[in-house]
């Protein structure tokens, strides 16, 4: 799945980086939570996340997330487009909230690459 298709089929929008949107996908992290995000860390992920700061943004570029999807209607600030152009971050959004978004993915055949232990 390209990221593309994932914003597609969330019925979402690219605020930046759109020519970079065909890239292919194979994993998926959905979380608020940026500590968890980075114990999940896979390559070619997709992050669903209802968290709007600079932080995510940051956190992405140090662990090579190429795409993030917002849910919950949230929109990046000015400063969160800046750093995800200049990081080379595809920024979307959605209007579904983070468990239709993670469900429409995953039932769309897009895994989390495996889980964590407990």
């Amino acid at each position: 799945m390209t990221v593309r298709e994932a914003v597609s089929l969330l019925e979402g929008f690219i605020f930046c980086c759109e020519e970079k949107a065909n890239f292919e996908l194979s994993s998926v992290c959905g979380s608020d939570l940026m500590s968890d995000v980075m114990a999940f860390v896979k390559d070619k992920v997709l992050l669903l996340t209802g968290l709007v700061n600079s932080q995510v943004i940051r956190t992405a570029a140090l662990l090579n997330i190429n795409a993030i999807i917002f849910v919950r209607g949230k929109t990046p600030s000015d400063e969160m487009l800046k750093l995800a152009e200049e990081s080379g971050i595809i920024l979307a959004g959605t209007k579904f909230p983070m468990f239709i978004s993670c469900g429409k993915i995953y039932e769309a055949g897009l895994k989390t690459g495996g889980t964590r232990p407990i």
